[in-house]
């Protein structure tokens, strides 16, 4: 039986979290995708078979609550957000906890000024290991209140076990993001590592595994992403690539055989060995949620409403995967959602909040796609619905829409 976190009862949701019970009792092996229909009359919601949050943050969210339980009149600080959701972070600063620095690496409380006394959670994303000395220089326990998912550590795991095999770590991620700095200084004490982020930049990685692209000219396309004294020539040789989890997991797979499809062409037959598969390191919530978004985006809608952090990256892409067939908006919560003519969402393009009009269709029944990222919580989903429906004349209740989703007697 799959682990209960004890997460605080406001983050779920008397609706969302039914449907989810149902579903895991009808499919307990999570075979079926097929969506989730909560049909209010005038509106039908289309939620995903899987989203929400995953096992790492649930288990993060216990050990952040349990750290404040048990401070005692100490001061508990986070490294940074502690995952990619502004209400789950809003309530726990609201609590007294601080945090030391922004994602973006800002310093907002210097790290001197700690004390041993000081109770600092490690966040889900993990972090450096240079971060981890200088706290322990400090005298902090890093390891009491570590939130660090057991995927990510995972990763860090399978780079640790190639790089003892002489192969190099090509890491798929966003060099900013916390995750894959964590990743990266993990990988680069055992290995020589580069970052790349999608398969353009993988593209022109492989030109030069192959000798089409000379060692200036890695120096200069990576620049900033590569470990210190990494020569091309010699440690694009033997190479294995790992991912940021949040990562789309079907991109991560096409850059791996990119990879290994380059050093085939420069070794022959041989080229295999100089190959480390990874594949075994993608994060299963990550997967399940895209392809779930995938099968809902199959099932058809007339709009799509993801909500997440917006600077949650498995979320952004939920966003891109809705984008390319349907109009979407990608909302922090049910806020967001003015009036049936007015919506502040998150430009994934702009990078900024923007609020558009004539967004919701006028035509009824109208369906409405509907997901989340891994770190939000249930019940904004239940007050997204909560927000559209009040806007529409005679919906049903929540216990008839329900109804398809209540216990076989």
């Amino acid at each position: 039986m799959a682990r209960q976190f004890d997460v605080p009862t406001f983050y779920r949701s008397p609706v969302v979290s039914r449907v989810k019970e149902a579903r895991r009792l009808a499919d307990p092996r999570k075979k079926d995708l097929s969506p989730s229909v909560l049909d209010f009359g005038p509106v039908r919601f289309k939620l995903a078979r899987h989203f929400g949050f995953c096992y790492g943050v649930e288990n993060a969210i216990e050990i952040a609550y349990k750290a404040l339980d048990e401070a005692n009149g100490r001061r508990v600080f986070l490294l940074s957000e502690m995952i990619h959701n502004p209400h789950v972070n809003e309530d726990l600063q609201s609590r007294g906890i601080k945090f030391l620095r922004t994602t973006s690496g800002e310093q907002l409380i210097p790290f001197d000024e700690l004390t041993p006394d000081d109770i600092v959670i490690i966040p889900a994303f993990g972090t450096t290991l240079e971060i981890e000395a200088h706290l322990r220089e400090l005298g902090v326990n890093v390891e009491a209140y570590d939130t660090t998912c057991p995927f990510v550590e995972k990763v860090w795991t399978r780079s640790s076990q190639i790089a003892k095999k002489d192969f190099s770590v090509v890491i798929h991620g966003k060099h900013y993001h916390e995750e894959t700095q964590a990743t990266f200084s993990h990988a680069q004490s055992g290995a020589p590592a580069v970052v790349v982020r999608d398969l353009d930049e993988t593209r022109l990685l492989t030109a030069v595994i192959r000798g089409e692209k000379d060692r200036d000219f890695f120096y200069e396309t990576f620049k900033g992403r590569y470990s210190g004294g990494f020569d091309p020539d010699r440690d694009l040789v033997r190479v294995g690539v790992v991912n940021q989890t949040t990562m789309l997991a079907t991109e991560t797979t096409e850059i791996a055989a990119l990879v290994r499809q380059a050093l085939m062409d420069r070794y022959g037959d041989d080229g295999i060995q100089h190959f480390a598969d990874t594949s075994d390191t993608l994060c299963y919530a990550t997967n399940e949620n895209q392809n779930a978004t995938r099968a809902l985006i199959d099932d058809g809608a007339d709009i799509a409403i993801i909500v997440g952090g917006t600077n949650s990256s498995n979320t952004s892409h939920l966003v891109e995967l809705c984008e390319e067939v349907m109009p979407t908006y990608f909302v922090t919560g049910p806020e967001g959602l003015l009036t049936p003519d007015a919506i502040t969402h998150f430009d994934l393009h702009q990078k900024e909040m923007i609020t558009s009009t004539d967004w919701l269709p006028k035509h009824r029944p109208l369906n409405v796609l509907l997901t989340a990222g891994a770190s939000c919580p249930d019940v904004l989903l239940d007050q997204v619905m909560e927000r559209i429906c009040s806007w529409e004349d005679s919906p049903l209740t929540v216990e008839e829409a329900l109804a398809p989703f209540n216990p076989v007697s």
